[in-house]
């Protein structure tokens, strides 16, 4: 029997080697008729961290590598286009500190330049 090949969307690159993968469905009510969404949770082997947080990737079912682990990275289809504003506020703040320090370095002391005049 072939091994699957699916895509998904990465949800966390927290771990080191390892990406968690969900794979979106539509499933049809049995009693309603109406398509709920549901997911399914894969623990993927990306060797050499490829991927990030909203990237869509394609994988393929392997052996076991560990507890969860039963996919391997394949591709990486789309790469993510979320900005982390959290990250470019830290940035640009650090900028900012490091143009102040700069600039209160080239100059002389206030307090001396306000006593001659």
């Amino acid at each position: 029997m072939p091994k699957r090949v699916v895509a998904g969307i990465v949800t966390s690159d927290k771990m080191s080697k390892t990406r968690r993968v969900e794979i979106a469905r539509l499933v049809k009510h049995p009693k309603y008729k109406k398509y709920i969404r549901r997911r399914t949770v894969c623990h993927v082997h990306d060797e050499n961290n490829d991927s990030g947080v909203g990237d869509k990737v394609e994988i393929i079912e392997s052996e076991p590598l560990s507890k969860l682990k039963r996919w391997r990275l394949v591709r990486v289809l789309e790469k993510s286009t979320a900005v982390d504003v959290v990250a470019l506020r830290a940035a640009r703040k650090n900028a900012e500190a490091e143009g102040l320090a700069a600039a209160h370095a080239g100059e002389p002391e206030a307090e001396s330049t306000a006593s001659d005049a």
